[in-house]
């Protein structure tokens, strides 16, 4: 799905956030949850560093979203969460250099530090480490989320259509449902899903 390269987090669902609702903080760790810990991992942390690390961001989201305003297309959610996580990742790396495990000392400390460092460099757009993939990985985890939302076989009629792209007469006639029918359950499960991702 090429259209969902573009989505960005919904205005409703950060404003639920920062009105503490359970339900949309679960819905937003879930979202994204996945994108920080790739990005950590991108920046070179290993597996149960980064899962540490993510906690870390997601702790500091949960303390500063209150505060957080799209403020525009430059600032959107991603771009705040990623500078959140950047500077997280450098955090780690200077406690690393500061308190160095046994094997490494000096040698170690200074890599540490160069790392760091190094995340000054990287461009505070979160376009330059996820890319394509992980915008279709954010989408799919949003249909996931939203799936329960719809009945069975509006699902399969928006899934058979939009996914696996049959025709929507087909479809119809294999689901018991007119071509109309077929198109409108289409249109409400992305309406659904530009609701989850899209911008107000």
């Amino acid at each position: 799905m090429a259209e969902t390269a573009s989505f960005s987090t919904s205005a409703s669902l950060i404003r639920r956030v920062q009105r503490r609702d359970p339900e949309a903080w679960q819905r937003l760790s879930r979202l994204y949850g996945p994108l920080a810990y790739r990005w950590t991992r991108q920046c070179g942390l290993q597996p149960s560093d980064a899962a540490d690390v993510v906690q870390n961001v997601f702790f500091s989201v949960a303390q500063h979203v209150e505060g957080y305003s799209s403020g525009g297309p430059n600032h959107s959610f991603r771009g705040w969460l990623w500078t959140i996580t950047r500077n997280a990742v450098r955090e780690f790396y200077r406690q690393q250099a500061t308190h160095p495990q046994a094997v490494g000392g000096t040698d170690a400390q200074i890599r540490f530090q160069e790392i760091a460092e190094s995340l000054d460099q990287i461009d505070s757009s979160p376009d330059v480490t996820d890319g394509f993939d992980a915008s279709a990985s954010l989408a799919h985890r949003a249909l996931t989320l939203i799936k329960g939302d719809f009945e069975p076989r509006t699902w399969d009629a928006f899934w058979r259509t939009t996914i696996d792209n049959q025709p929507a007469a087909e479809v119809g006639i294999e689901l018991g449902l007119t071509t109309k029918a077929v198109r409108q359950a289409k249109y409400r499960v992305l309406c659904r899903l530009r609701e989850v991702l899209a911008d107000d």
